[in-house]
């Protein structure tokens, strides 16, 4: 397990919802401070707001790709385009080790239990913990992101 899959996993724990826990173990990296990182993900834990739709986990993943692929320039296509097929490929990664990357389906949720499901969160229990698959999947999209964007070490000078 990587070191950023390990800060990943610990802020899940800690209470953070799974995009926070990706999106922030990775903003480090493009000097995004803590707190910024954070706030900026809030709003994607549990697919959306707890509307159990995308994965907050492949959200927080995908902000991330933002911040190596995002198009910056008002008239680039070629970039917009560079941006859509990361994220494809990333998504499709997760998809493929999970079949979906919909939060509803990843929880094993049925139409019934999502629509009983209200904007408070669940109480964070150890009996919360054994039911999500959420710690793996949130470690799984940052192993998915840094295999796909590795970080540049620099060279130490001798």
């Amino acid at each position: 397990m990587s070191v950023r899959e390990a800060e990943a996993e610990k802020l899940f724990y800690e209470g953070y919802n799974c995009a926070q826990a990706v999106f922030v173990a990775l903003a480090d990296r493009y000097g995004i401070e803590h707190e910024l990182a954070l706030r900026l993900s809030a709003s994607f834990g549990g697919g959306m707001g707890r509307m159990r739709e995308v994965c907050g986990a492949v959200s927080g993943m995908l902000m991330a790709v933002g911040m190596e692929t995002g198009q910056v320039k008002e008239k680039d296509p070629q970039q917009k385009a560079r941006n859509y097929q990361a994220v494809q490929k990333l998504a499709g990664q997760f998809r493929g080790q999970n079949g979906s990357i919909i939060c509803k389906e990843l929880l094993g949720l049925t139409d019934k239990e999502k629509q009983a499901e209200t904007h408070v969160p669940a109480e964070r229990t150890q009996e919360y913990y054994k039911k999500r698959p959420c710690p793996e999947l949130i470690k799984m999209a940052v192993r998915i992101f840094e295999e796909n964007f590795p970080e540049e070490i620099p060279e130490q000078e001798e």
